[in-house]
């Protein structure tokens, strides 16, 4: 029997790569590799300084905002994307649904991460 079809040609999975996207994983490896810090990084960390929250510079960060106040507002607006990308994913058919799927996957373990290290870092009571 003959194809009428031809099979689509086999791209290489390295040519989807971002080398920008390489290079800032690499950057940050780099910097948690040589932090020289002994216990706690999390510990060191000083507090917010003012600075924009987004490309259009309409949104601040505020100055002297805790480290665990800092992340625990990370963690809310995290788990708002999640429960956002969840809902529009009902909506997304064919490719763009893994690509949702793909997004709320990512947000979940950023979240995961995040919470650790809250959950990590809090002082237990004392007895």
């Amino acid at each position: 029997m003959k194809k009428i079809v031809p099979d689509p040609p086999v791209s290489d999975p390295s040519s989807r790569r971002n080398p920008d996207h390489d290079l800032a994983n690499e950057t940050v490896r780099h910097v948690l590799a040589n932090t020289g810090v002994k216990g706690s990084l999390i510990a060191t960390l000083k507090p917010t300084v003012a600075g924009p929250a987004g490309p259009d510079n309409l949104f601040a960060v505020r100055p002297g905002i805790s480290t665990e106040d800092t992340l625990l507002h990370v963690a809310m607006l995290l788990k708002a994307a999640e429960e956002v990308s969840d809902e529009i994913t009902e909506y997304a058919s064919g490719e763009e649904r893994g690509l949702i799927w793909s997004l709320v996957h990512s947000v979940e373990m950023a979240g995961g991460g995040v919470e650790a290290l809250l959950d990590g870092n809090r002082r237990s009571p004392a007895i």
